[in-house]
């Protein structure tokens, strides 16, 4: 039946099999839920993660979904069940990260969280790494982040927020304030209140564009046809913080942002934003696309390794807080045509164009 029935899903067979064989071989955790791989000689079906001994090359076909496999006559594999929504791997690497969610008021241990996991502490840190993108201190971190930001837009008194939040003592949280908040917990708390912030506007190809940076680094770029609109834009987005225009003082970042504008490469420019644990790995892999390239959203949220997470990567292009240092609008629709941007369509379009004939 298996041979008799290949032919009907071979549309569905990948035709990257050398990239897919070797996450089979190291059991890539991120390529879970991407494909299936099936062994002609037992007739079964499997995960990329299956812990059983791995076949030979040769008996291996793959599939790109778990349906297929079945139509061409394989069986699910009863130990890495690839017919159920979500793996017992991934299933395992998940208790330790809820269980951080709800914890939030300690500080785990990589021990205590492979207890939880019921993995080894080895193993849990290498899954947890490939499915989020983080590890499983980066990921404990950042939650105490957002709880913190959280407690401090509710009106909570900093010291209150800061032990709310997870932190031992409000010496720790000071210290990682500069990069977690951008500014002092106490400055946070007030919308940026007493928080310097320098800002240019200058002319490009894309109309007036706002050049915003913290001491840190750049913290906001605005795309608009008026100079009272960009500052309308900086000011909502702080509106406590003292706005400064500095157009002498951030010539070197704002020729570099026209260049990105105008299509054009541009020297490394220190940044200072900040997001969820999500959105900076999507904005990470947003930088990682070639100048000239584009990807779909769904390919974007396979290279994160969250190919079900197509929309959330389209939410945090569309907050990303500094247009072309990180290129959003090099994700298009997989239907076809440009697709929405922040800063409008046409602009995206012609930022493209402007990027594929640069490399001419």
């Amino acid at each position: 039946m298996i041979t008799e029935t290949l032919t009907v899903a071979s549309s569905s067979v990948s035709t990257h099999s050398s990239s897919r064989w070797q996450a089979v071989l190291s059991r890539d955790l991120s390529a879970d839920g991407r494909f299936v791989y099936a062994v002609t000689t037992t007739g079964v079906y499997c995960r990329p993660t299956c812990p059983s001994r791995r076949p030979l090359r040769q008996h291996v076909v793959f599939f790109n979904a778990g349906s297929a496999a079945a139509i061409a006559g394989y069986r699910a594999c009863r130990r890495c069940r690839p017919d159920q929504p979500v793996s017992p791997a991934v299933a395992r690497v998940e208790r330790a990260r809820r269980w951080m969610d709800t914890h939030g008021d300690t500080v785990p241990s990589l021990s205590t969280l492979a207890k939880v996991a019921g993995i080894s502490p080895w193993h849990l840190q290498r899954s947890f790494t490939k499915l989020y993108g983080v590890s499983p201190r980066e990921y404990a971190a950042a939650r105490r982040v957002e709880r913190l930001k959280t407690s401090l837009k509710s009106g909570a008194k900093s010291a209150d927020a800061v032990y709310e939040a997870g932190y031992g003592s409000p010496s720790r949280v000071y210290e990682a304030a500069p990069g977690a908040l951008g500014m002092t917990p106490r400055t946070y708390r007030s919308g940026g209140k007493s928080a310097a912030i320098r800002y240019a506007i200058a002319a490009s190809s894309l109309g007036r564009v706002l050049v915003a940076a913290t001491p840190r680094g750049l913290c906001r770029i605005a795309i608009a046809a008026t100079d009272d609109e960009l500052t309308t834009i900086l000011r909502d987005e702080f509106p406590a913080a003292d706005l400064v225009r500095d157009d002498k003082g951030l010539t070197q970042a704002t020729r570099a942002v026209v260049d990105l504008a105008d299509g054009r490469a541009a020297r490394e420019i220190p940044t200072d934003v900040r997001g969820t644990v999500f959105q900076q790995r999507v904005w990470k892999a947003l930088r990682q696309i070639p100048r000239g390239a584009t990807r779909t959203y769904a390919e974007l949220a396979r290279a994160i390794g969250r190919p079900t997470a197509t929309r959330a990567v389209a939410r945090a292009c569309a907050t990303n807080p500094i247009a072309l240092v990180v290129p959003c609008h090099r994700v298009v629709p997989a239907s076809g045509g440009v697709g929405g941007y922040r800063w409008g369509g046409e602009r995206k379009a012609q930022l493209l164009e402007g990027e594929r004939s640069s490399r001419r």
